[in-house]
């Protein structure tokens, strides 16, 4: 039975996107010089200043639930991992049984497979190089 690994966030990919905007510091300090400068013959409208806080609300909002699902699909893949102890699997034209998980400090799950040929024992196997599962 072949099984693709799922939930799995390599280092890679999990990097901040490069188009992302403001930092959280950056936007309260924009709001404040906005404020500390506006004129008080002409204030800044209420709706849009409410809008711009609620855009700050919603930023941090989204940040952390960002980090949080990078949180729980790590757990996910490493618990993947773990289940697969004692299976053989294929992995990158070699085959063996699962003798060791390693996680890492940043949660990346690493298998070490002993093979049946000549190889021996592959180490630092990463969970996504898994082709194939067997019983």
């Amino acid at each position: 039975m072949a099984v693709d690994a799922i939930g799995v966030v390599s280092s890679s990919t999990a990097a901040t996107p490069q188009n992302v905007g403001i930092s959280e510091t950056q936007f309260l300090q924009l709001l404040l010089t906005q404020l500390q400068y506006q004129d008080p013959l002409k204030p800044v409208d209420n709706t849009e200043f409410v809008a711009q806080l609620a855009q700050f609300s919603a930023l941090q909002i989204n940040q952390k639930i960002s980090d949080e699902m990078n949180t729980s699909l790590t757990i996910g893949a490493s618990q993947q991992a773990i289940g697969l102890l004692g299976k053989k699997v294929t992995t990158g034209g070699a085959t063996g049984t699962v003798s060791a998980v390693t996680i890492s400090a940043t949660g990346d799950a690493q298998l070490s497979i002993t093979t049946t040929g000549s190889s021996g024992v592959l180490n630092n196997i990463e969970l996504s190089n898994v082709t194939q599962v067997t019983d």
